[in-house]
């Protein structure tokens, strides 16, 4: 691991900048996991790489689905969770029934934010679904800027949790 990847990378930076850090930040995870088939310690994994790793990710973590009905908070980087989203609540609900990625600029204009944290302004919640097609998780990322995150972010995790359900699931 390089050693600019221990310093966050800057809420304003190039979508180049940005792209090169989720490719060392993947194969860091991809590293890390070699080998490792815990799904809570590949979730605890995932979690804190991306939260280190971009400054605007100032809550990033996973939420379960116990049920077909309900996420409980799995392990994540940042202030308390919410420990238990139904799907008919919130962003992270959104995303378990739908089973699409939520990208939202402005949680205040979301219907039925849950507001977990105060400080929370933005939102990227990614569906991980295993091969049949059922949630195992969403992963969470929150940020106190507005509008922390684009088409890049969503294309990225989206590889991810693609990645994660498909070997985990």
């Amino acid at each position: 691991m390089s050693a600019e990847m221990h310093v966050p990378l800057p809420r304003d930076a190039s979508a180049d900048e940005k792209a090169r850090r989720y490719d060392e930040v993947f194969a860091a995870i991809e590293s890390l996991l070699d080998g490792e088939d815990d799904w809570i310690a590949a979730m605890a994994t995932v979690a804190c790489e991306l939260h280190h790793a971009f400054e605007a990710y100032d809550w990033t973590g996973f939420y379960r689905a116990v049920t077909d009905e309900l996420l409980v908070i799995g392990p994540y980087q940042g202030g308390h969770g919410c420990l238990r989203i139904p799907f008919d609540r919130g962003v992270c609900g959104a995303a378990a029934r739908t089973r699409e990625t939520q990208l939202v600029p402005n949680v205040h204009e979301f219907p039925g934010h849950i507001a977990c944290a105060s400080s929370t302004e933005s939102e990227i919640v990614v569906p991980v679904l295993r091969p049949d097609g059922r949630v195992l998780a969403v992963f969470d990322v929150d940020s106190d800027t507005p509008a922390a995150f684009d088409a890049l972010d969503q294309a990225r995790l989206e590889a991810l949790c693609a990645a994660l359900g498909a070997r985990f699931g």
